[in-house]
Parts: structure tokens; C-alpha cells; sequence
């Protein structure tokens, strides 16, 4: 009869380290330099001027893996784009107004239109007076004319254009509340359980909020499903109708972030979504309830570098490698390799390499016939403050069922050898 089997295979990363399994990557601490000068901050995105550049601690501290960090900003989050590991979360799950953040996912489903080729980018796509009437910050859509659907995606993720936002969600919907039905839909879809909206643009308006959570669970979506679009984020200006515009985003003038987005309402505060890629380590941070776009920008640099300076991603198991040598009852090999199905990359804060327990979860001995593929068991990683990381292990190879005379002999023997 099998037996649950939980061996221990490690007492801290740094054994696996040692064996030269264990990759990390290196960790970056510069300062990306500004490809030019930086211009003065933009005006606010939605409503309401500039306010106090205070620096205040705002609230409770923000939570993270190793240990409390005040932050000026109201709700947080931060997360590792590639393991998914919260750095950081202060009220993270709080519903919030979330101003023009909304805008991402307006570009979520135009992202999705075009990739499905239901619409393209060269599309010129009518103005309504509703559209043109839109306030707040506007790329100017002049009435009565078409607008291609690449302007006016440059004109919502870099000027924040609330009139963009108008005549894409019209020209995808036919009306601003059925692309709002597509908005809510596919917040379901995606996961983002504290969101609902309203309207496209982030205009303040009853029963519209989001979390910072989901701020920061559409940012790596938008990354991760929309790669081929996703450098819309990442332009520093653009002119249009012969007014030139900048990033609202002062990460992205900068050059410390690749995008993504800015936002502000009176209820709101100030808000930003940014996300950066260094050594192939990409951190994505959803910000929000900052006092002016002075605080919002250096709160944005503080918390970014803070994570690339303490926290780094290390390859455990690559797909294919063996993780532990399973006992056959019964089979022509007396074991079977058990091997990782995918590559496992852990976020360790700088210095707990030591803290990771590695064990691996399986029923032994396996009865044979074994396929190769056949899931056996389960690799458990675990690091204190961090999530658990769970991995199916399959078998390395086939290991067939002995033959009947040599299963008889085995049973016999093992009879005998209890005596």
C-alpha cells in the first residue's frame, strides 16, 4: 500500500546555491539617466490643481516581506511581474477612485480589438459632440472629423486624453456604456475582484473604483498580453492636430519606468502605475491617494528603486531537471527521476537566501507501470512572508511493470525478508 511520502529537501536556498543550482540575478542600483532634460510637471489628469508637496507618512505603514515602510501614498501595491510576489501592499484591497488609471483598461480592449483584427491601427474613427465636449485633459479631437485609431491610442496613454477615451470606446461599442459593459466584463475575467467602472476615461462618478491590487494586476496583463502595443506607454511625447504633448508619466520622461500610467481627481488624489525592466527583472507598482504630482513623482522613484535595491529573483529549477529519485514497487528500475514541468523562479529579499525550505510532497513507493509525463507529486517552496510556490513533478521516464514471474519472486521476497 502507497504512503504519503513528505521528504525535506533543503533547509535554505543557499544549499541549492552551493550546488551551483541556483541562479540569481543581479541586482541593479543605478539611476537611469534622462535622455533629455526634464520638462516641467504636467498639469493634473482629470480635475482640480496641484496640491501640497508634503512628504508625510500617510496612515499605516505599508507591508512587506521585510518589515514596515511608511509611504506618503494612501493605497499600494508592488509586485515582482515574473513570480507575481507582493513587495509591498498598503490597503491594497480597498476600493478606490482611481481617476484616469482607468485608461488602462480602456486600452486593455482596444489592445484586444486590434489584436483580434476587429480593429486596425490606421482606422479613422468618428468624433462625437459628446467626445468633444469631454473635459478634463483632452488630446483636442476636433468635431465632425475622424481620428486613426493610433492617435488616439497615443492621445489616452500619453496625454491622457479623455476625449480619445470617448471616441474609442464609441467606436468600438457604439456608446461609451456598452464599451463600459466590456470594461466590467473583462475585470471579471481578469481577476480584478475590487474594481467596477462607470465610464472609460476615470471622470469621478458613483460605483466606479478600482483596488490598487487590480491597478497592479491589469498593468502586468497589459505587459504580458499585449506586448506588440505596449511601447504606446513607453513614448514621451507626441503631436497631434499641431500641438505637441508629454508623458504625464515623469518615470517615463525620466527614463526610471517603461510605462505605464498617471492619474488625479480631488477624491482620489494622485495616482500612478509604473513598471520597469532592469537585467531582465521587471517590478510593476500601483500607487495611489498622493497630495500633488511632486509627491507622486518622488514616491514613484523612492518605492521603484527601493524594490529593484531589495529584492531579486532566483531560478530554482529549470524545466526537465530532477528534483528527487522516487522508489518502484514493482517496476523494471528501481526509482524514477522525478523532474520539474516548468521553470520555478522565487522573488528572495537580499540576504534570506538562507529562509527558503524546499520539500517535495509524493506517495511512495510509485506502483510501476510509470509513464514519462505522468504527475507523481508535488514540489513545495517556501519563504517566510512570501507566498508558497507549488509545482506538479512529473516522471523523467517510463519504468515499465515487471513480469508476472519476476513480481511473484519480488512479493515472495519481501515476505520472506519481514520473517
Amino acid at each position: 500500500m502507497n504512503v504519503q511520502t513528505r521528504r525535506f529537501l533543503l533547509a535554505g536556498s543557499a544549499s541549492l546555491a552551493a550546488s551551483g543550482s541556483l541562479a540569481f540575478a543581479a541586482p541593479h542600483r543605478h539611476r537611469a539617466a534622462s535622455s533629455h532634460a526634464h520638462a516641467p510637471a504636467p498639469a493634473s489628469d482629470d480635475a482640480g490643481g496641484d496640491g501640497d508637496a508634503s512628504t508625510a507618512p500617510v496612515g499605516p505603514p505599508a507591508v512587506t516581506p521585510i518589515g514596515p515602510l511608511d509611504t506618503v501614498a494612501r493605497w499600494a501595491c508592488i509586485v515582482d511581474y515574473t513570480t507575481g510576489a507582493v513587495l509591498l501592499e498598503k490597503a491594497a484591497d480597498e476600493r478606490m477612485p482611481p481617476s484616469s488609471l482607468t485608461k488602462m483598461m480602456t486600452a486593455y480592449i482596444v489592445f484586444g480589438m486590434l489584436k483580434s483584427g476587429r480593429l486596425k491601427l490606421d482606422q479613422p474613427l468618428p468624433v462625437s459632440e459628446k467626445a468633444w465636449r469631454m473635459q478634463g485633459s483632452k488630446m483636442f479631437v476636433p468635431l465632425g472629423e475622424s481620428i486613426p485609431v493610433q492617435d488616439l491610442i497615443q492621445g489616452m496613454v500619453i496625454q491622457s486624453g479623455n476625449d480619445a477615451c470617448i471616441v474609442l470606446a464609441e467606436g468600438v461599442s457604439g456608446s461609451e456604456e456598452q464599451f463600459v459593459a466590456l470594461m466590467n466584463d473583462q475585470a471579471g475575467r481578469l481577476g480584478m475582484t475590487n474594481s467596477h467602472f462607470m465610464n472609460a476615461t476615470g471622470w469621478p462618478a458613483d460605483n466606479h473604483y478600482m483596488s490598487a491590487r487590480d491597478v497592479a494586476t491589469l498593468a502586468v496583463r497589459l505587459i504580458r498580453d499585449f506586448p506588440e502595443y505596449y511601447h504606446f506607454f513607453s513614448e514621451k511625447d507626441y503631436r497631434f492636430n499641431k500641438i505637441a504633448q508629454g508623458n504625464r508619466n515623469v518615470l517615463v520622461d525620466k527614463g526610471l519606468a517603461d510605462g505605464l500610467k498617471t492619474g488625479h481627481t480631488d477624491a482620489g488624489g494622485f495616482g500612478l502605475c509604473a513598471s520597469a525592466d532592469r537585467g531582465g527583472n521587471r517590478i510593476v507598482l500601483a500607487l495611489n491617494g498622493m497630495p500633488s504630482t511632486n509627491a507622486r513623482a518622488h514616491e514613484g522613484e523612492r518605492l521603484l528603486e527601493w524594490s529593484f535595491a531589495n529584492f531579486e529573483n532566483a531560478v530554482l529549477f529549470r524545466r526537465g531537471d530532477v528534483v528527487e529519485h522516487a522508489a518502484v514497487w514493482l517496476g523494471t528500475a528501481p526509482t524514477v527521476p522525478l523532474v520539474a514541468t516548468r521553470d520555478i523562479v522565487m522573488t528572495l529579499p537580499h540576504g534570506w537566501r538562507s529562509r527558503a525550505h524546499i520539500g517535495v510532497d509524493y506517495q511512495a513507493p510509485v506502483q510501476a507501470p510509470v509513464a514519462a509525463g505522468q504527475v507523481l507529486g508535488e514540489l513545495v517552496i517556501a519563504n517566510p512572508g512570501l507566498a508558497d510556490i507549488r509545482m506538479s513533478l512529473a516522471a523523467g521516464q517510463d519504468v515499465a511493470r515487471l513480469g508476472l514471474f519476476a513480481r511473484a519472486s519480488a512479493v515472495l521476497g519481501q515476505k520472506l525478508g519481514r520473517h
